[in-house]
Parts: C-alpha cells; sequence; structure tokens
C-alpha cells in the first residue's frame, strides 16, 4: 500500500476536523460576532463564555503539549521576537467591524456558506481575495510599508519572543520561565474556563458548553496534526492550528491553480468547515438558500468581507485564529488582536444603534 506524504496525511486530517468543526459550529450556533453582540444588545453573556471556554481549554491542553515537547510553538508564527502591535490593533479593530457588518466571522462565514447562505458566499469571495491581496498583492504594499517597520523588536533587549510568559519572565530577571508559563497559564486559561462555568445559565446550556469544550479541543488537535503527524526529517509541515482569513484567500488561489498547487492544511480546514456545516444542515433539514434583503443590507456585507480580509491579515488572524490559536501559544500579539476585535466589532454595534 502507497504511503501518502506528511502534507496528505496533514490535509486529509484538517479536513475531517474540519467537519467536526463545521457540525458542531452549525448545531450550537457557535459564533463570535452574535457572542457579542448578545452581550452588547440583549446582555446576555452565555455565547461569549462559550468563546472563553474554548479560549481557556485550548490554551491549558496546547501548553500541556508544549511543555512535554510534543510541539514548539517557536516554529508558529504568533510568537516570532518582532511584534507588530499596530498590525494587531488597527487590523484588529477593522476585523471586528467588518463581521459586525458582514453578520459573522470567518468560521461563521464558512458555516453560513455550508447552511445555504449566499451572503456568505460573497462574504467569503471578498474576504479570501482581500486577504491574498494583503498577503502577496497590491495590499501587500501598504502592510510592509506602514504597519511591519513600526513593529517592535523584542529580541533587541534580549527577549526571545513575545510570549506573555517570556515577557514576564524577561522582566523579572528570570533564566528559566517554566514557573512562570504554568502561572500565565493558569491565569489565562484556568481564568477563562471559570469565567466560563462561574454563571448558572451557561452550566444549564448544553450547545453552549459543547461548542466551548469540542472547539478548545479541536485547536490543540490542530497543532497535534501539523506538529506530531506532519513531522518530518526532509519536507516537515508548517506547524499551525485553526484560523481562517488567509486560508480563505489560499483557498481560492488552490481553486484557481489547482494543477500547480499543493493543497495545506489551511485550506483543508476551510474546506471541511463548510462541509460539515452543510452535512449537518442537510441531515437536520435546515438548509435554507438566503440572499440579500436590498442594497443596503448588501452594501454591508461587501464593506464587512473586506474589513475582514485585510484586518484580518494585518493581526495575523481572526476571532479563533488569534482569539483562541493564537492565545493558545500565550502570544501577546494574539491578545491584542483579540481585544481590539472585540472593541472594534462593540464600537460598531454601538454606531449601528445609533443611527436606528
Amino acid at each position: 500500500m502507497m504511503e501518502w506524504d506528511p502534507v496528505y496525511r496533514v490535509a486529509m486530517l484538517g479536513y475531517v476536523i474540519g467537519i467536526i468543526f463545521g457540525a458542531i459550529a452549525g448545531k450550537t450556533n457557535f459564533c463570535t460576532m452574535g457572542a457579542v453582540s448578545d452581550w452588547i444588545n440583549i446582555g446576555s453573556k452565555d455565547r461569549l463564555r462559550a468563546w472563553f471556554l474554548a479560549i481557556g481549554i485550548a490554551i491549558v491542553v496546547s501548553q500541556i503539549m508544549q511543555q512535554r515537547g510534543m510541539v514548539d510553538f517557536g516554529e508558529a508564527i504568533y510568537l516570532t521576537p518582532r511584534l507588530g502591535w499596530l498590525g494587531h490593533i488597527v487590523g484588529g479593530a477593522l476585523f471586528g467591524m467588518g463581521m459586525t457588518l458582514a453578520s459573522g466571522c470567518g468560521q461563521r462565514t464558512l458555516v453560513r456558506l455550508g447552511g445555504g447562505n449566499l451572503k456568505s458566499l460573497l462574504v467569503l469571495l471578498l474576504l479570501g481575495i482581500t486577504a491574498y491581496m494583503t498577503m502577496r498583492g497590491l495590499l501587500a504594499l501598504v502592510r510592509v510599508e506602514v504597519f511591519e517597520p513600526l513593529s517592535v523588536d523584542l529580541g533587541g533587549a534580549g527577549i526571545v519572543d513575545q510570549g506573555i510568559d517570556t515577557v514576564i519572565a524577561a522582566a523579572a530577571g528570570l533564566d528559566d520561565k517554566s514557573l512562570v508559563t504554568w502561572i500565565v497559564t493558569l491565569a489565562l486559561g484556568g481564568g477563562a474556563i471559570g469565567y466560563a462555568f462561574a454563571a448558572k445559565s451557561f452550566r444549564r446550556s448544553f450547545d453552549n458548553i459543547l461548542a466551548g469544550v469540542v472547539i478548545g479541543l479541536i485547536i490543540p488537535a490542530g497543532w497535534y496534526v501539523t506538529g506530531v503527524v506532519g513531522f518530518d526529517d526532509f519536507d516537515p509541515v508548517r506547524l499551525e492550528s485553526y484560523t481562517f482569513i488567509a486560508p480563505s484567500g489560499e483557498s481560492l488561489m488552490y481553486l484557481m491553480t489547482f494543477t500547480g498547487s499543493t493543497i495545506d492544511f489551511g485550506i483543508a480546514a476551510v474546506a471541511g468547515v463548510i462541509t460539515g456545516s452543510f452535512l449537518y444542515a442537510v441531515l437536520t433539514r435546515n438548509f435554507r438558500v438566503e440572499t440579500f434583503n436590498d442594497r443596503s443590507d448588501m452594501l454591508r456585507h461587501i464593506v464587512g468581507g473586506i474589513a475582514m480580509g485585510f484586518g484580518g491579515v494585518l493581526a495575523l488572524g481572526c476571532t479563533i485564529g488569534q482569539g483562541v490559536t493564537g492565545m493558545s501559544t500565550l502570544a501577546l500579539g494574539s491578545l491584542l488582536s483579540l481585544v481590539s476585535i472585540i472593541a472594534g466589532s462593540v464600537a460598531t454595534m454601538k454606531y449601528q444603534y445609533s443611527r436606528l
């Protein structure tokens, strides 16, 4: 029997786990934009707590994997010594604005598309094109010439990476950061889990608990797939986990250049989430074709998709890519992006409300 190369094994597992992600998100209505909206508009924090539960579980499990030597987060994009603080703040705020206008973040766009929402198809196309333009096209000039020169080189101060634990250990003059890592892990990861379960309404919500637990575990599963299954001495797979902005752009490029391209974990993950959502919608008879209500609805989704594509690349991720996956590495930039995404979404919602 012919053995698959690591890249294909990783892609297949990324696709299968993505199916689980899409099905669970479809069943539980897991939506980070919806979580912020519930909080701001009706005062309910249960879906927000589901998001924080996912963050907490991802942090704790991922850090256990790191400490046991299963993965090395120094190989991921999140822990470089260059802290692009302005990109995290501006990009995060733009992404938060975009996901509010487009009725959902990157993963929710994929889930809604799988359920038959044609508005999400337009958002995905614009998000993906804009993201690719920001990575390698015309908009990359703005990223490279405006944002990257303002990055802070922590290496110049003797700080090897932008991990929150690393920064604290360096500030305290500690050579061994192991204890600091566990303290930060328990403070952020344990704190997020504790916050989620502190509310009785959340403890009674099976769907929100299910969403938080499964998505929280999917992130370290992604680390395992790329870092362990994808390990190869001669041709290692890039260490990554679930994120949906850059992979959406790469997915569109892959579809257009299929014969000259190779699938990777991110592309497979995008396809998996759409597939999982589609299967759940069909099996539960919830598949519905939905289109725009009017011209203003379409314009909001157009602006939202563009803002998410540009902002998501500047911030190096989305509500999942930075908010959960990046946070699982304890990266300072991920925390900046997460706070900025929430702030951008809240500000946009309040502005929309003021115009009603």
